[in-house]
């Protein structure tokens, strides 16, 4: 595991970090694709879990999380809008479902449904974070901030990759797999408004340069 701040570690991946998990004290906090299982319970291993707490209910956040919450008896959070995607009584990927793209994602990707044991909700805590809606590319997406030093798990709000060439690079996550981009923008600009120091995203590397964020955030359409 990568120590990025204080009780924060991002879980190992080779060879660039591009589905991000993260250990927020002892809340892991997302779970990945199916394909994740083996790099995620190798990384665990040995370590106190009291939770597993998503960003949002996508296939590549929510993959292993039954496997990893049966495994060590441990409870399964996400925000109010997104428990019935991850319960099983609703599409996780609403954002073109036709796709031949999200449709092989679903396929690979997408683990089963887990009961969800803790609902949050705007301004709810965990793992001294502060519980931010922030709805567009997934109704329940989240972001996760803690005002002491002003870290922001973010999940799929922005990325900061490209999915072409796996190089860095900051920008909205792609319409194809966000439900309401517009909303998303919305998001974004709730996410500057927290004037974060730091921002770990779902994909790609932490971004550290609030500059350039910020210059980013700037130019977006709307």
């Amino acid at each position: 595991m990568k120590n990025l701040a204080p009780g924060i570690w991002r879980l190992k991946q080779f060879p660039a970090p591009s589905v991000n998990v993260y250990l927020a004290e002892d809340v892991l906090i997302d779970a990945g694709s199916r394909w994740d299982r083996r790099r995620i319970f190798a990384e665990i291993d040995g370590r106190e879990i009291s939770m597993l707490a998503l960003t949002h209910v996508h296939p590549d956040h929510q993959g292993v999380a039954k496997d990893v919450c049966e495994a060590r008896g441990i409870p399964l959070a996400c925000h109010a809008d997104d428990v019935d995607a991850m319960e099983g009584r609703r599409p996780m990927q609403e954002a073109a479902p036709n796709s031949p793209v999200n449709r092989v994602i679903k396929r690979l990707w997408q683990g089963p449904p887990h009961k969800v044991d803790q609902v949050l909700n705007e301004g709810d805590q965990v793992a001294g974070f502060r519980v931010v809606h922030a709805p567009g590319h997934a109704r329940g997406e989240v972001i996760f901030f803690r005002d002491s030093d002003r870290v922001a798990i973010c999940g799929d709000v922005i990325r900061n990759m490209s999915y072409a060439t796996g190089l860095p690079g900051i920008k909205e996550p792609p319409e194809i797999f966000t439900a309401d981009p517009a909303e998303n923008r919305r998001s974004i600009r709730k996410l500057a408004g927290l004037e974060p120091r730091l921002i770990l995203p779902g994909h790609g590397p932490a971004v550290t340069d609030m500059a350039k964020f910020e210059r980013f955030v700037s130019a977006l359409p709307g």
